[in-house]
């Protein structure tokens, strides 16, 4: 049996691109909330300083994680060019500690972790059944 995948990540945006990243986004999740009905939770955090986001997907298994790949893939990569400066840090969790997906906090490195945001920025978290 496979358990969840947990992944995070925290990305620097490119200088002066936090309101382009805030209008991105919604529609992002919209996207995925629409077409990904296995995912849990899909979230994104801003700092406080608008210069960087870190993003907290939570999957039922690592088969999970690979199809959004196959959906978000080519608008993940257009995002990425606009707006992202580089990829601080990339975390896949596999069996994490089993948390429920609303239990999951930010983490990463700068203003989104360590006292960043307690409530994401933009996304959505699905209830799973008990």
């Amino acid at each position: 049996m496979s358990g969840p995948f947990i992944f995070i990540a925290t990305n620097r945006l490119k200088e002066g691109k936090f309101e382009e990243e805030r209008r991105r986004v919604p529609g992002l999740c919209d996207f995925i909330e629409g077409n990904e009905p296995r995912l849990i939770a899909f979230n994104e955090y801003a700092s406080e300083d608008g210069t960087e986001v870190g993003v907290v997907q939570i999957h039922p298994d690592a088969e999970s994680m690979e199809f959004h790949m196959e959906v978000v893939g080519e608008r993940a990569a257009r995002a990425y060019a606009e707006t992202a400066g580089r990829n601080d840090e990339y975390r896949g969790v596999r069996r994490a500690q089993r948390r429920r997906a609303g239990d999951v906090e930010p983490t990463g490195r700068g203003g989104c972790s360590d006292g960043g945001q307690a409530a994401p920025s933009w996304g959505f978290t699905r209830a799973r059944p008990s």
